[in-house]
């Protein structure tokens, strides 16, 4: 197995079947190597850098009925919430007194929020901090409208596509949903200039090892400058509520397998992997990754974005932690960039 690590850090890539039997050993050994090899590559194009994004949380409300996903609309018992464009006016300034430069707006599928609303957000979010990168986690939008954000002066798009497979796909989503229009979203914002996100739920109900290598063969073609993936952690409101969640062992090999299929990826050590365990975040870091994404939500609504159940927000994961945050990072081998973090391919 150790030459397996060896190999996919030397090429880039994998036979399918060279892929299965990484991804599916539980070899120590192999496991320490893909740490290290990954920990070389995103120091050889990043350094010691961490990326910090500012989330803000902007709407708990969502049109989509998706399977897994706590803010689903037929999930009565959710608070839901909307921030105004002052709110989130003010997150944002919070934000750039504390150092970051790039905010991420993230919400479900929120019909209030129209072209015309999410664009003045936008353009005033641009005209205050011209030296800010504007990324926005809104999902499937027309192509129209995700040309209008972008005109507005939105930078980046993170849209997880979530499951490459189709048969995976149409088992964790309604039917209204469909891959192929997840996917073409994506190569919608692609040729319109924004650099995208994509990723996966690692664990997720009914998921293969054959799921996992679609996701990582979609990457490849997609060439996204930023891959999103956490395990699958089930929400107590939703028809995945007793099943198992994705494990930190998987999460953390698919971390170091991607950081080297993908070697200047911006790669996120993100809110699931702390939530599912105490080091979660630190082992990402020295697996790869290089962006955290504290929250900037106000205090009161982070509990209502519930997209899983127990998901951290608070402490060294919310923006007000920001020196335990800075601890954590340095701790371990790390330290905090105050810049905007793009992507350098």
């Amino acid at each position: 197995m150790t030459e397996l690590a060896d190999k996919l850090r030397l090429t880039c890539d994998l036979t399918d079947a060279e892929l299965k039997a990484l991804i599916e050993t539980d070899d120590r050994e192999t496991a320490k190597l893909l740490r290290s090899h990954a920990d070389e590559v995103r120091r050889l194009h990043y350094g010691r850098k961490v990326f910090l994004r500012g989330l803000i949380e902007i709407s708990s409300y969502c049109r989509n009925d998706c399977l897994y996903c706590g803010i689903r609309r037929s999930n009565s018992s959710a608070e839901r919430y909307r921030l105004t464009r002052k709110q989130i006016m003010m997150c944002a300034e919070n934000g750039y007194q504390l150092g970051f430069r790039t905010f991420v707006m993230q919400g479900g599928e929120d019909s209030f929020f129209t072209d015309d609303r999410i664009c003045e957000v936008i353009s005033e979010l641009r005209e205050k901090y011209p030296d800010c990168a504007i990324t926005l986690s809104l999902g499937e939008r027309s192509r129209e409208s995700c040309k209008r954000m972008k005109e507005a002066g939105a930078d980046r798009y993170l849209l997880r596509h979530e499951a490459a497979s189709e048969e995976l796909y149409a088992k964790l989503h309604p039917s209204e949903l469909s891959l192929s229009h997840r996917k073409q979203c994506l190569y919608d914002l692609r040729s319109l200039g924004y650099q995208v996100g994509a990723g996966f739920m690692v664990g997720a109900p009914y998921q293969t090892t054959s799921d996992i290598i679609a996701d990582l063969r979609f990457l490849q073609e997609l060439k996204p400058q930023m891959i999103g993936i956490g395990p699958f952690i089930p929400h107590r409101c939703t028809p995945f509520a007793d099943k198992e969640g994705g494990s930190l062992g998987l999460t953390l090999r698919l971390l170091g397998i991607l950081r080297l299929m993908f070697p200047k990826v911006l790669l996120p050590a993100t809110t699931a992997l702390s939530t599912i365990a105490e080091n979660g975040r630190e082992l990402g870091l020295q697996t790869g990754c290089n962006v955290i994404m504290p929250n900037l939500s106000p205090a009161d609504v982070r509990k209502k974005y519930d997209l899983y159940d127990n998901k951290a927000s608070t402490g060294s994961e919310a923006a007000e932690g920001c020196a335990m945050l800075k601890k954590c990072i340095e701790a371990a081998g790390y330290e905090v960039a105050a810049e905007r973090g793009d992507y350098i391919g």
